[in-house]
């Protein structure tokens, strides 16, 4: 990656900017879930309020990190309004779904994994819709923004994009592992892979919803069978992680975006950062 460079108009350079973003970005997920009287068992309650609060906070960051650090407009950081960017959104969406369903298929039919409910089918409904929006607000939103959003777009504005993704997806890890959501091997080396999936998402779309879509539809499905709030029995859940959750929608997701959206892909371009 190149060197910290002087921006026009006395800017502080990009990697300050990016440390300084990052720093404040792991200090709000800190105060978010050690800083605040919510306790640390979980509920659907607690997980609401620390979902609220964590967009409520990271947003203004953002908002406030480009018009003070970058003194750019908010458009660089590829979050176009919701009507502008559905198709993104709902892309990120079937590239995980559609192969994430192949896989629950595989796994059930050759008898890897069983599944039933410890619920009702309604309450699985109602769960799924609550724990959507909490996902959204708690990590898909907030995360996408800041990483592949404002960590990405202003790396990738003095590097080639391939170099801005893998540094974006280094931060991410990090950040993980500071915030404490991957301490093992194999969390960090799934934050890691995620992160470069979801930066590559970026170059191939030009914006962030692509990589919410994805990012909300993984979050959500996996905490439906998440011990802390699992509405589903599960035997073989190691194999439905691999396959079902992580294996298929990883690998054929990118590949489903690299056929749709190889005419966009430019991993050495350097991105512009519009002044207007």
């Amino acid at each position: 990656m190149s060197g910290p460079q002087a921006a026009p108009g006395s800017r502080l350079p990009v990697l300050w900017r990016a440390l300084i973003v990052f720093a404040a970005a792991v200090l709000l997920w800190l105060f978010v879930y050690h800083g605040t009287p919510l306790g640390y068992e979980y509920t659907r309650l607690t997980h609401a309020a620390r979902a609220v609060l964590t967009t409520v906070l990271v947003v203004p960051m953002v908002i406030a990190a480009r018009r003070l650090l970058d003194r750019r407009p908010w458009t660089g950081l590829g979050l176009p309004s919701l009507r502008a960017g559905l198709r993104s959104l709902l892309l990120g969406l079937a590239c995980w779904l559609v192969p994430a369903a192949a896989g629950f298929a595989l796994c059930l039919g050759l008898g890897w994994v069983e599944i039933g409910l410890r619920t009702s089918a309604a309450d699985v409904v109602r769960g799924a819709a609550l724990l959507t929006v909490l996902v959204l607000l708690y990590e898909a939103l907030p995360e996408e923004l800041v990483f592949r959003g404002y960590l990405q777009h202003n790396l990738a504005t003095v590097s080639p994009a391939w170099q801005a993704v893998i540094a974006q997806a280094g931060l991410f890890t990090l950040f993980g592992f500071l915030v404490g959501a991957a301490v093992s091997l194999d969390r960090i080396l799934i934050f890691f892979v995620f992160a470069l999936l979801l930066g590559g998402f970026r170059v191939a779309t030009g914006d962030i919803w692509a990589g919410i879509g994805f990012h909300l539809a993984f979050q959500t499905v996996a905490q439906l069978f998440d011990s802390t709030g699992a509405v589903f029995e599960v035997t073989g859940l190691d194999t439905l992680r691999l396959v079902a959750l992580g294996g298929l929608p990883f690998s054929l997701g990118w590949l489903a975006m690299l056929h749709l959206r190889r005419d966009r892909l430019s991993w050495h371009a350097l991105e512009p950062d519009p002044v207007r």
